[in-house]
């Protein structure tokens, strides 16, 4: 029986999420009871972040395994040096306190998923021999410091796609949108204004998805699966008709972070806002998001709003393409979904130039010839001395569901 008993690892918390950062100092406690006189070989706790993936590919028989293993930091003290004759310890309670700076640099959060995590972990040995010693870890909640400057980043996007479809009678569709903020924290509330302008001779229904995308890599091979963290469907739209509807995505409170600086694994957010057409491709609009801590959080709300949904107008006016529709260079980079072909559309940030103001929707030859040429400067939204519009006046309230 092992005279050491009671073995405790007792940490120092920074903060009331009891998280750890880049350059922070973990400071704790090594205790444990000797119940006896007894030679020691070694006392030391050491602290280390690993990155490890590990999956295997099934294709009807037993296919490739693949692993990678990242280390970020390894740090050690000792409090009983290691040697093979030993250091008698007396009987009682041994206490050793432990310091260790982590080191600077971009490092990711910590993560658990199917195929792979990173761990940042404390552990303590006391040996007795090269097979007799007792061992004890606990994990460090690690936040990368490396979104935190994203915390205060307040910025809408807006985007828009133009679709035709049908075989004989081609009409287009046309689907304008915008979301309140770029970066965002589990529990906030995602702002989402979309204009649809159906011309076809097919019914449409809008869908507003937040997806999550996690990537592994190993040995030139990647391994990714995607998530939908929230839904709302709205309401069907007729043909030949024109609607504009809001909604408010919740962000689930266990919503994990997003997850870059790690070169084995990622984890991408984005927004879909979308039109379901039977038999066809639908159109879409993606917008890239950035999750991060609650910690992070800025100081101002990220809706919901008291008088609901900001209107369309709160949001830089998105712009349906000028033809030909180029398609934007960055279109699908970073693993999200890139155009149907046949579909055009753009997506600005505050990045970016304001675009230019869609044209009206109309739904005769005419108005479909305007879409293909310069659209003008959209005109001042309200006069000199005018009040602003109602938010009912301008549009008519979201109904949907959570599906």
């Amino acid at each position: 029986m092992s005279p050491i008993k009671d073995l405790c690892l007792a940490c120092e918390a920074l903060n009331e999420e009891a998280t750890f950062s880049e350059g922070d100092t973990v400071a704790g406690t090594l205790t444990f009871t000797l119940t006896k006189k007894t030679k020691v070989k070694g006392v030391m706790v050491k602290a280390k972040g690993d990155a490890n993936v590990d999956w295997t590919e099934h294709n009807g028989g037993d296919g490739p395994s693949y692993k990678a293993h990242k280390r970020y930091f390894k740090l050690k003290e000792y409090f009983v040096a290691e040697n093979s004759e030993g250091t008698v310890l007396p009987q009682g309670v041994h206490c050793f306190k432990f310091r260790f700076k982590i080191p600077q640099g971009d490092m990711p959060s910590s993560f658990k998923g199917i195929h792979g995590k990173i761990v940042y972990m404390l552990e303590a040995k006391v040996s007795r021999g090269w097979l007799s010693y007792s061992r004890l870890q606990t994990e460090l909640n690690f936040v990368s410091k490396s979104l935190s400057h994203l915390g205060q980043v307040m910025c809408p996007q807006s985007g828009s796609v133009a679709k035709k479809i049908g075989v004989f009678s081609k009409g287009q569709v046309q689907l304008s949108a915008t979301v309140n903020t770029k970066v965002c924290s589990p529990g906030d509330t995602l702002s989402v204004v979309a204009k649809i302008c159906n011309s076809s001779s097919k019914k449409v229904k809008p869908k507003f998805s937040l997806q999550q995308k996690t990537v592994y890599r190993a040995s030139g091979s990647t391994n990714s699966s995607d998530q939908t963290l929230c839904k709302i469907v709205g309401e069907t739209i007729a043909l030949n008709s024109e609607k504009t509807v809001s909604c408010q995505l919740k962000i689930p409170a266990d919503a994990m972070p997003t997850l870059h600086h790690c070169e084995i694994i990622s984890v991408d957010h984005y927004l879909k806002v979308y039109l379901d057409i039977s038999f066809a491709i639908d159109p879409q609009v993606v917008f890239p998001l950035v999750i991060v801590p609650s910690s992070f959080a800025r100081p101002y709300p990220v809706g919901p709003y008291s008088a609901g949904a900001p209107s369309y107008s709160d949001f830089p006016p998105p712009a349906f393409p000028i033809g030909p529709y180029p398609v934007p260079a960055g279109s699908g980079a970073y693993g999200y979904p890139a155009p149907d072909p046949t579909q055009n559309g753009t997506i600005s940030g505050c990045n970016n130039q304001w675009p230019q103001q869609a044209p009206p929707c109309g739904f005769s030859t005419a108005a479909s010839s305007i879409m293909q040429q310069q659209a003008p400067t959209a005109p001042p939204l309200v006069q000199q001395g005018e009040d602003p519009p109602s938010y009912m006046s301008l549009f008519l309230p979201f109904s949907g569901h959570s599906q």
